[in-house]
């Protein structure tokens, strides 16, 4: 028994000693010992542990080399939203957004801190009882990929941290290849004959999500913490204090970070680093500028799907010069016409483009963008390429202007430009090209979310016949021996498909509305749609007065739904749904039983009782709308102390205002 337990301490030792080598090299970068050293303690620690298994656990040194591999990802919830940054691409882009910041604390000064913005992919990584349990990928934002296996195999992420911290918190950060990393790795690719890695961010997010962690163990991947995402129980009550905090608990934290009293300390902190930007050892493509007080983090709150107390400020855009060789036309989910350039494959910022965005017809005649030009290629904040003008003092003369076909490049109908619109558009409905995007469209995660259909399996199901339109993808449960012929489904992928299917029969109103299709109508405003009516059907009633009566809803919107519910072709695919079982009615309360709905608030001035973005809140939880300006839908504008421009207007068009009282009444009593 002595000698069992004398084992047992001397494994707990050697994990002791070589967490403590690991933390030296791969976080603080100050190896104690040589490598020599450092492998005949893994040895001696694999060999005991292979002899005594009873005595392995999951944090283990041992166990970072990586699992069997898994046959897909779970899911994982994110409980605080994994949000995206909006962007800022100028000082003056910066410097407006620091003033909304400002107004939106009623003047409250606050200090910022300064991160750079690494170009890799950010994670979660959820701590209970000091050992790590999940690491998941950001994802939407609310649902992630679940990764911990391969997250595990990440030597820079600690397994466990001390003991005397909140029983369950969550930290995130960014996961990178260094350059240097970058280079070995498609050194090894290249050696082999396999493809290389385009840039060190896709090469990342390509080794964590690897089915097989053993594949993501082998890649020299690293990892800054940037903060906490959640945690139960105290902790730091700033951003600053928040960095230094997870830096004690062991965490590997950017050295770059900084703390700055305003903006213009933020500004030169932004230019230092652009200059030393080729000087880093990974990828970075901007400063993350964020409000330190974490009490003013939940003033702020978030628009849309983006935290208003942090924003990217990005670096100036990386540019290059190549070839236009071509302009081909691809044909979007609403029929329309969409240019794009055919380049010379040139690498820009470290990644090969060989295809660059155009927008359409008016934009390459505006920039006197011609086949065969020398261009300027650019990469900033855009995920597709774009082309930022020709080299005009390169041309030979053999340059060739673009011209629109004037028949679909796909299923050969009419083209037409709609009068006031800046896009070409296909007539034909049922096109096959409006087709396959419609229905990548309906299956993806903000729509239907249909795991299983990607594009690939999009493509082949229009191919084979087994959909001529989205309600078809319903009927496929009577085609499981077609599907179980299809390359990659297998019985069980099948069988999971069919469930997914079935399972996206109950999604919400405003999904249903989204996934139709309707030009113009996007999430944002199918949950307008949603609020304000109880079914697909009560919607295709409405005409284009009755829609406009809606805050936001303009006559462009408005004349698009009332033309797309005259199509027959658009009504025989709304019947196909509801004989599938889809719902297309309203599940809950609408907005319009709420005492708010159908009005539209603007807010100016400072109020006593909330922020600006509080009293919006209050306004949308009664079922009204928020408006930025005030115009002849504004239904009141609530008034707080030092009003600007907006309450001229009012007092110009008759709008009711309220005082900071009269509004906490309407509030209090709906009316």
């Amino acid at each position: 028994m002595e000698a069992v337990d004398s084992i047992r301490q001397r494994i707990e030792k050697l994990r002791e000693l070589i967490n403590y080598h690991n933390y030296r090299y791969y976080v603080l970068d100050s190896p104690e010992i040589s490598d020599a050293e450092y492998d005949e303690l893994m040895r001696e620690l694999i060999r005991l542990e292979k002899q005594y298994p009873q005595f392995i656990t999951p944090d283990s040194p041992t166990q970072r080399v990586g699992a069997a591999p898994v046959e897909a990802f779970g899911v994982v919830e994110h409980p605080v939203p994994l949000l995206s940054l909006g962007n800022a691409f100028s000082f003056e882009e910066l410097a407006a957004w620091h003033d909304r910041t400002k107004r939106l604390l009623a003047g409250q000064h606050f200090d910022l801190v300064c991160e750079l913005k690494m170009d890799g992919l950010a994670v979660a990584l959820t701590y209970v009882d000091g050992m790590l349990t999940t690491g998941a990928t950001r994802g939407d934002g609310y649902r992630g990929e679940d990764i911990t296996q391969n997250l595990r195999t990440v030597k820079s992420i600690p397994l466990s941290v001390p003991k005397d911290v909140p029983k369950r918190f969550e930290v995130r950060g960014e996961v990178y290849l260094s350059k240097e990393g970058f280079k070995r790795l498609n050194e090894e690719r290249a050696s082999e004959g396999q493809p290389l890695f385009a840039n060190p961010r896709n090469a990342a997010a390509g080794s964590v999500r690897q089915l097989d962690p053993r594949i993501t163990a082998k890649r020299p991947l690293d990892i800054y913490i940037y903060g906490l995402g959640w945690a139960e129980g105290p902790v730091p009550q700033t951003q600053w204090e928040t960095l230094e905090y997870l830096k004690q608990l062991g965490f590997k934290m950017s050295p770059y970070n900084e703390r700055v009293s305003d903006l213009q300390d933020a500004e030169r902190y932004y230019q230092r680093q652009v200059q030393k930007r080729e000087e880093l050892d990974f990828e970075a493509d901007g400063v993350v500028v964020k409000v330190n007080p974490l009490v003013l983090w939940e003033r702020l709150g978030i628009v849309g799907r983006e935290p208003r107390y942090a924003i990217a400020y990005k670096f100036p855009a990386i540019q290059a010069t190549t070839k236009l060789k071509d302009i081909g036309v691809n044909v979007g989910r609403t029929g329309s016409l969409n240019p794009y350039a055919i380049l010379e494959p040139v690498s820009v910022g470290g990644v090969i483009v060989k295809r660059a965005a155009l927008h359409n017809e008016d934009d390459i005649r505006r920039k006197d963008i011609r086949i065969g030009d020398t261009v300027v290629v650019q990469r900033a904040g855009e995920v597709i390429p774009e082309i930022v003008e020709p080299v005009t003092s390169l041309r030979t003369g053999d340059e060739k202007e673009f011209e629109m076909p004037a028949r679909c490049p796909v299923c050969g109908a009419e083209v037409i430009k709609p009068e006031g619109e800046a896009m070409h558009r296909c007539v034909n409905a049922a096109c096959p090209a409006q087709l396959f995007e419609l229905l990548k469209h309906f299956v993806s995660r903000g729509a239907m979310d249909i795991d299983g259909i990607g594009e690939s399996s999009s493509a082949v199901l229009l191919k084979d016949g087994l959909v001529e339109d989205v309600a078809d993808l319903y009927s496929l449960g009577e085609k499981k021996e077609q599907l179980l012929k299809l390359e990659r489904l297998g019985e069980k992928s099948t069988v999971n498909l069919l469930t997914a299917i079935n399972e996206s029969k109950n999604r919400p109103l405003a999904r249903v509305i989204f996934v139709l299709g309707i030009r113009h109508v996007g999430a944002e405003t199918a949950e307008l749609l949603a609020d304000h009516f109880s079914s697909v059907d009560a919607l295709s009633r409405a005409t284009a007065e009755e829609l406009m009566d809606i805050p936001t809803i303009g006559p462009k919107i408005a004349e698009s739904v009332v033309d797309f519910f005259r199509q027959g072709a658009n009504l025989k695919v709304i019947e196909k749904l509801r004989r599938a079982g889809v719902r297309l009615e309203a599940e809950a309360v609408k907005a319009r039983e709420l005492p708010l709905a159908g009005q539209e608030f603007v807010v100016t001035g400072k109020l006593e009782a909330f922020t600006r973005g509080e009293a919006e809140a209050r306004i949308k939880e009664l079922g009204g709308a928020v408006g930025s300006s005030v115009t002849k839908k504004t239904a009141y504008l609530v008034v707080g102390a030092e009003p600007g421009s907006k309450l001229e207007k009012a007092q110009a068009l008759g709008t009711k205002t309220l005082s900071e009282d009269q509004f906490l009444h309407l509030l209090e009593s709906g009316k």
